[in-house]
C-alpha cells in the first residue's frame, strides 16, 4: 500500500510538472507573439509617419535622405526636421503616457485610473500654460526642462488633491468623479488664460492646450528621451515590487517591500511621465487607460515584467497611429491628437466598464 501511494504521489507530481511546463511554454509563445507583433507594428507605423504627408516623398528617397544625406534641401528639411522628430516624439510620449497610466492603475488598484481621467494631465496643463505666458513675456523663451518642471508641479498638485479625496472617499466611482471635476476646473483656468493671452510669441498655445505633436525639435526629443528613458528603467526595476504589491499590501510587506517608499515612487514616476507628455504635447486623453488594458488582454497576463515594456511599445504604436490619422484624415487641416485618441480610446474604456460590471454580477 505504501509503495502504491508513493507511486501515485510521484505520478501526480510528474503530471503537475508537465502541466506547469506546458503552461510556461504557452505563456512564452504568447509573449513572443505579442512582442513580435508590437515591434513589427511599431516599425511599420514609424515608417509610415516619416513617409506619408502633404508632400509626397518616396520611401527610397526617405532612406537616402536619412542614411546618405541625399535629396533637395526642402526634402531634407521635411524629413529630418519635421517628420522624423515628430514621429520619434509621438513614440516616446505615447509610451510614457501608457506607462504612466499603468503605474497609476497599480497605485489605485483600479484599471480606470489614468492621468487624463484623474485630472493629473489637466493640472499639468494649467501650470505649463501659466509659465508659458508669464515667462515668455518676460524672458522671451522657456527651456524644455522648465516646462517639464512646471508640468510636474501641476501634476503633483492634482495628484495631492486626488490622494486627499481618496482618504475621505473609499468609493472608486466617487474618486473618479472628483478627478474629472479637478480636470474641468484646471481646464477652465487654462482656457481663461489662453483666451486673454495676447503675446505673439505664444500663437501655438491654443493648439498645444488641445493636444498636438506638431513643432517638435531634436532638442525636445533629447530632453524627452532622457527623462522618459530614466523613468522607464526605474519602472522596470520596480517590476518585482509591483508584482508583490498586486497580491496585497500584507504580502508585499512580507517579502520586504517598503510600502510607503514604493507608493511614493509610483506617484513620482507616473507624475514625471505624464508631466513630460503634457509639457511637450499638451493633454492627451484615454491612452493611459486603453493601452494597458489592451496589452494585458493580449498577453493574457498582468505580470509587470511583461506588461511594462509591452505597454510602452503599445502606447508608442497607438499614438503614432493616431498622429498619422490626425495629420492625414482631413489634410491640409490637422486634427488635435486628443480628438483621435478619444475616438479610439473611449470605446475601449466603455467596453472595460461593461465587462467589469458583468464580472461583478457573475
Amino acid at each position: 500500500m505504501i509503495a502504491e501511494k508513493k507511486t501515485e504521489n510521484m505520478g501526480e507530481k510528474e503530471s503537475a510538472a508537465r502541466s506547469a511546463r506546458t503552461a510556461n511554454r504557452k505563456k512564452t509563445v504568447r509573449y513572443t507573439m505579442v512582442f513580435v507583433c508590437l515591434i513589427l507594428a511599431f516599425l511599420l507605423i514609424f515608417v509610415m509617419n516619416v513617409v506619408i504627408g502633404s508632400v509626397n516623398i518616396p520611401l527610397g528617397q526617405v532612406g537616402k535622405i536619412i542614411f546618405g544625406g541625399a535629396g533637395s534641401d526642402g526634402e531634407r528639411n521635411i524629413v529630418m526636421q519635421i517628420r522624423l522628430p515628430r514621429a520619434v516624439m509621438a513614440a516616446l510620449l505615447g509610451g510614457a503616457l501608457a506607462l504612466s497610466g499603468y503605474l497609476l492603475q497599480t497605485f489605485f488598484d483600479n484599471p480606470i485610473a489614468g492621468p487624463f481621467v484623474l485630472g493629473i494631465s489637466s493640472g499639468a496643463k494649467m501650470v505649463v500654460a501659466i509659465v508659458l505666458i508669464f515667462a515668455i513675456s518676460r524672458f522671451g523663451s522657456v527651456s524644455s526642462w522648465v516646462l517639464i518642471a512646471a508640468a510636474f508641479a501641476g501634476s503633483l498638485v492634482a495628484t495631492a488633491f486626488i490622494l486627499a479625496v481618496s482618504r475621505a472617499v473609499r468609493n472608486m466611482a466617487a474618486l473618479l468623479v472628483a478627478g474629472i471635476m479637478i480636470g474641468y476646473i484646471c481646464s477652465a483656468v487654462t482656457d481663461f488664460i489662453v483666451t486673454f493671452a495676447q503675446d505673439s510669441d505664444i500663437v501655438n498655445l491654443h493648439n498645444w492646450s488641445l493636444g498636438s505633436f506638431s513643432s517638435m525639435t531634436w532638442n525636445n526629443v533629447t530632453t524627452a528621451g532622457l527623462t522618459i528613458g530614466i523613468c522607464l528603467v526605474c519602472a522596470v526595476f520596480l517590476s518585482k515590487p509591483i508584482g508583490a504589491y498586486r497580491l496585497g499590501e500584507n504580502y508585499a510587506q512580507s517579502v520586504g517591500v517598503n510600502i510607503r517608499t514604493f507608493r511614493i515612487c509610483l506617484i513620482l514616476l507616473s507624475s514625471i511621465l505624464s508631466a513630460t507628455v503634457t509639457a511637450f504635447a499638451g493633454p492627451i486623453s484615454f491612452v493611459g487607460i486603453a493601452v494597458p488594458f489592451m496589452v494585458k488582454n493580449a498577453l493574457n497576463s498582468s505580470e509587470p515584467a511583461a506588461v511594462i515594456p509591452a505597454s510602452f511599445l503599445g502606447g508608442a504604436v497607438f499614438c503614432m497611429c493616431c498622429d498619422l490619422i490626425a495629420r492625414t484624415a482631413l489634410a491640409p487641416t490637422e486634427l488635435n491628437i486628443s480628438t483621435v485618441t478619444s475616438v479610439f480610446g473611449a470605446p475601449v474604456v466603455i467596453y472595460m466598464l461593461i465587462r467589469r460590471q458583468k464580472g461583478r454580477r457573475a
